[in-house]
């Protein structure tokens, strides 16, 4: 028993100085190629063993015949060891560089080709969250450009709609001042509609920066969607009258929900407005509000004869406004970018998708807690 204490006492002392080497090695090298890290592991594996095995056979006093034998053995196994550490690393590599060679793609705006020779289980997972950061960095790229778009889309059309209107007051003033306007009071109450118009297209301005900036302040209160839809259809009566459009709100629930009420109305305005402006006329607009898994649903349906499925994606956008037949001429294309951006404060979603004769929206925003 004292002999083989004698000899694990050895073996370690050999084994624990090849291993103390290779880990000093290590550390010098630590910033190679991992073909010189496996290396250097394959190395000191071998030393170990030949340095434990050498202190035994001298402890043991081998014959000089018997230590060359042993000393052989380990030194064909250094061999394959080495050669091996040698292959499996340099295949690392080759895996490892190409897969930086696809990543490189990121740096040029495109997506990430993964590698046709799969690599290690490490390599591969890599892989697969690259693969995963491309895909989002694409959907990144898409909504910027299409952010970048609408704004282009929004700066040349409220241009447009600034200087119409603005071109009318200068010529009324003009013809004021010079007394030639034939009918002063007519040319006054069209000053002020004018005047009415571009102050409603920058409180609209203003309402999507502060949306966009995320300094939108609610104050939520607990109101019936009763209520809400009944004060936002005596707001647009008077507009319904005027272009004959009979305004339905039969199918309506009395749930509660927890909202801005100010804002919200704001919201069902907008929404019962470009309904009553895109029907014609003797046409109707019917507003229904009721429970569903996930909310409270808020709906108006409208005649509008429906939306291209292509447009679809991007009736909320930040200036869209669809094509000339189904623009009103006041619009600017804020109001369904208010909307949702006001229902998505509160927590819900805003969608829209078309149904027999029209369109339908829809406003989902979470039930009041009990």
């Amino acid at each position: 028993m004292q002999d083989i204490l004698v000899i694990a006492l050895f073996a370690f002392l050999g084994a624990a100085s090849a291993g103390l080497l290779g880990a000093l090695t290590l550390r010098l090298l630590r910033h190679r190629s991992v073909v010189v890290a496996m290396t250097v592991v394959a190395a000191v594996a071998v030393l170990a063993m030949l340095a434990g095995t050498l202190a035994v056979a001298w402890e043991m006093f081998l014959s000089p015949h018997d230590l060359t034998v042993v000393t052989i053995v380990v030194a064909m196994a250094a061999v394959v060891s080495l050669a091996t550490a040698l292959l499996l690393g340099r295949w690392v590599v080759a895996r490892s560089n190409a897969l930086t060679l696809a990543a490189r793609s990121f740096g040029d705006g495109g997506s990430f080709a993964a590698p046709p020779e799969p690599g290690s289980a490490e390599l591969a997972a890599l892989t697969r969250e690259l693969e995963s950061t491309s895909a989002k960095l694409a959907e990144s790229r898409e909504r910027e450009r299409a952010l970048e778009r609408s704004r282009r889309e929004l700066v040349a059309w409220i241009s447009h709609d600034l200087r119409t209107p603005l071109a009318g007051l200068r010529a009324m003033s003009e013809a004021l001042e010079d007394g030639v306007a034939a009918e002063p009071d007519r040319y006054l109450r069209q000053i002020r509609t004018e005047v009415e118009r571009l102050n409603s297209m920058v409180g609209d301005l203003f309402e999507l920066s502060r949306i966009h900036a995320g300094a939108l302040a609610l104050s939520p209160a607990r109101i019936s969607v009763y209520d809400l839809v009944g004060d936002a259809l005596a707001g647009v009566d008077p507009l319904a009258r005027e272009h004959r459009v009979h305004l339905v709100g039969d199918s309506v629930e009395a749930v509660p929900v927890e909202v801005d009420s100010k804002e919200m109305s704001r919201v069902l305005g907008n929404l019962l407005i470009n309904a009553i402006r895109r029907t014609p006329a003797d046409g109707t607009v019917a507003v229904a509000a009721e429970r569903s898994p996930d909310g409270v649903v808020l709906s108006v349906t409208d005649g509008c004869g429906g939306i291209p499925e292509e447009d679809l994606s991007r009736v909320f956008d930040t200036g869209w406004r669809g094509s000339q037949s189904r623009t009103p001429p006041a619009g600017a294309g804020l109001g369904l970018a208010i909307v949702r951006g006001i229902v998505e404060a509160h927590q819900g979603r805003a969608a829209v998708r078309n149904v027999a004769g029209g369109c339908r929206f829809e406003v989902t925003l979470p039930t009041a807690p009990a």
